[in-house]
């Protein structure tokens, strides 16, 4: 099968070291599929040019709150950045080429953007993959202090955090260590293409649904639930020699998973 020049690139990118995957270029490799005319060089020096403008505007001794600042005044107040709160679902929200262009996106592909201009003003900071809201964070070590490019780059503490949890689950959440571990790089892009596929699937679109899973079983070759997940969508779309593979390899992983009964049921249907 030949696959789309965007799943080319995208795969040439992500296979290599974590550390040195550029998540904007995957981003925007991630993009190409949707846009095949996409031209990935110039929306690349669009954020140069964004970083060079923020360079600008830095005082002197740019310590570290200043620094967030200048970026938020930049990229709110001056360009008009903002959060998509009117379509959260709307899929082009997780297409970097679409955020620059209409000024809005979620928080996941908002925070990719404030990333990327922090890199290259050397202001170093990392993706913090908070249950349903995504953060991003100084690596400073004596800044304990998150960044939430969604809501206009406004700086949180860990009560914030909790808070801002409460306010997304509707309900109080106990705060954990672990949800604000940096994310890595597949981590961070596994993340964006898993709100793809929810919107495809939410949407009934299941051919895109099917190529965001294809790209995530890229990064996690071996993930069950993503082969579960593609085997079922294989079924839907007839493609049964396929979707009996996935299948099987997911029991083969996942042997006493919950839903083990119903996915052999699923098997015997197509061996039927």
């Amino acid at each position: 099968m030949d696959f789309p020049l965007g799943r080319q690139f995208f795969y040439q990118e992500v296979h290599q070291p974590d550390e040195q995957i550029c998540l904007e270029k995957a981003a925007f490799y991630l993009a190409l599929e949707e846009y095949p005319a996409l031209d990935v060089d110039e929306y690349l020096t669009a954020i140069d040019t964004m970083a060079m403008e923020v360079l600008e505007r830095l005082p002197a001794e740019p310590y570290p709150l200043k620094t967030i600042q200048t970026i938020n005044h930049y990229l709110y107040d001056d360009l008009g950045y903002r959060g998509n709160t009117d379509d959260y679902y709307d899929p082009r929200n997780s297409f970097l080429n679409d955020v620059i262009d209409r000024r809005t996106g979620i928080p996941i592909t908002l925070s990719l953007l404030y990333l990327a201009i922090a890199r290259r003003i050397d202001f170093p900071m990392v993706g913090i993959g908070m249950p349903g809201h995504f953060l991003i964070r100084p690596t400073v070590q004596e800044m304990e202090v998150f960044v939430d490019p969604f809501n206009q780059g406004e700086v949180l503490f860990l009560e914030d955090c909790q808070e801002r949890l409460n306010q997304v689950f509707r309900q109080t959440v106990e705060l954990r260590p672990a949800f604000f571990q940096p994310v890595g790089s597949r981590q961070f892009l596994v993340r964006m293409l898993t709100n793809l596929k929810m919107i495809y699937v939410n949407q009934g679109n299941l051919s895109k649904a099917l190529a965001a899973i294809e790209r995530i079983l890229l990064l996690m070759p071996q993930a069950p639930i993503e082969l579960r997940d593609r085997g079922i969508l294989y079924y839907r779309l007839n493609r049964l020699t396929e979707a009996r593979q996935d299948l099987e390899d997911y029991l083969a992983l996942m042997p006493t998973a919950d839903d083990a009964a119903v996915i052999r049921e699923l098997l015997d249907a197509i061996e039927d």
